[in-house]
């Protein structure tokens, strides 16, 4: 582990139920779950590395002892929650049929961002189940709902849902304490997908990155998307170009999210739905990801997986 990267922990959030700490959450730091279900275990998402998805699995083997691993679900396609599938062997995966399609595409694709980082062996390793709106699993007397709340972070996102439990992993619908990001998915979806989630009413929220929360985070999450809204707005009837809009706003509060850069991006998003754009459609990134390495100084966002 690099030296600024906190040791993952493993916090159960209620019994036999578990979240997968990398904090602080930043770039490639992402959460992870799993739920221990009667005689066996059902695993939420995985990590950017073949050794941090190594070393997750190991924890999972640490705390579930003998059971073995039934189903793996992906919350969405990001690499940092997909990478790692394949370390859990010829296990289900189970994802939204666009998660599979995003992960085919994608590939290894973020590998040239930062070229740097010690990756490992990865095999890509799509879902092999998908489904379109719900699926409920019964995972021993676990009943387990994975909601479709895309496009928000990205085309494809699912919630994890426990009802009795009242315990949901929103995978990157949520940050706490870093920046929202939805530039591959919609402003307007996200604050949907949102609503979707407060009618849940969850005492305990794992987000995509970042500590254990609760429904509070929703609120946050919200008041960010609002000011991009409001920003966006402004700057497209000013026809500011998305990063000289950036450069030019007062971040205030906000300031105190890690992964700032990610603001420009988001303009882009707004405004791509401003122009006409729906929720969901590919913005080309050869044009947004320059412009955050520029908004960031200069540098390419550091990931620190």
């Amino acid at each position: 582990m690099s030296d600024d990267v906190p040791t993952p922990t493993l916090e159960e959030v209620a019994p036999g139920v578990f979240a997968y700490l990398q904090l602080h959450g930043q770039w490639g730091l992402n959460n992870t779950g799993f739920i221990m279900a009667g005689d066996h275990l059902v695993v939420i998402d995985t990590c950017f590395t073949e050794r941090r998805s190594h070393d997750f699995a190991a924890a999972v083997k640490r705390t579930g002892g003998e059971r073995p691993v039934r189903l793996l679900v992906n919350t969405h396609h990001h690499g940092d929650h997909t990478h790692g599938n394949f370390v859990f062997g010829d296990v289900p995966i189970i994802g939204h049929e666009l998660c599979r399609e995003e992960v085919i595409t994608t590939g290894l694709g973020t590998k040239a961002l930062w070229p740097y980082v010690d990756w490992g062996e990865i095999v890509v390793t799509p879902p092999s189940v998908t489904f379109r709106d719900r699926l409920t699993l019964y995972a021993g007397d676990t009943e387990v709902h994975l909601i479709y709340v895309g496009p928000a972070h990205t085309t494809n996102d699912i919630v994890v849902w426990l009802p009795k439990e009242r315990v949901l992993y929103t995978g990157d619908v949520v940050f706490n304490g870093g920046t929202p990001f939805f530039v591959m998915g919609s402003l307007s979806g996200c604050l949907v997908a949102l609503d979707t989630l407060r009618a849940l009413k969850p005492a305990v929220v794992v987000p995509g990155h970042g500590p254990v929360t609760d429904a509070s985070a929703f609120d946050d999450t919200e008041r960010y998307l609002r000011f991009v809204d409001e920003t966006a707005r402004s700057g497209h009837e000013a026809g500011l170009a998305p990063l000289d809009l950036a450069r030019s706003t007062d971040l205030g509060d906000f300031g105190a999210l890690h992964d700032s850069e990610r603001l420009v991006a988001n303009i882009h998003r707004a405004y791509a739905e401003l122009n006409g754009a729906a929720p969901g459609t590919p913005i080309p990134l050869a044009t947004v990801f320059p412009d955050m390495i520029a908004y960031n100084g200069g540098e390419v966002p550091k990931c620190l997986a």
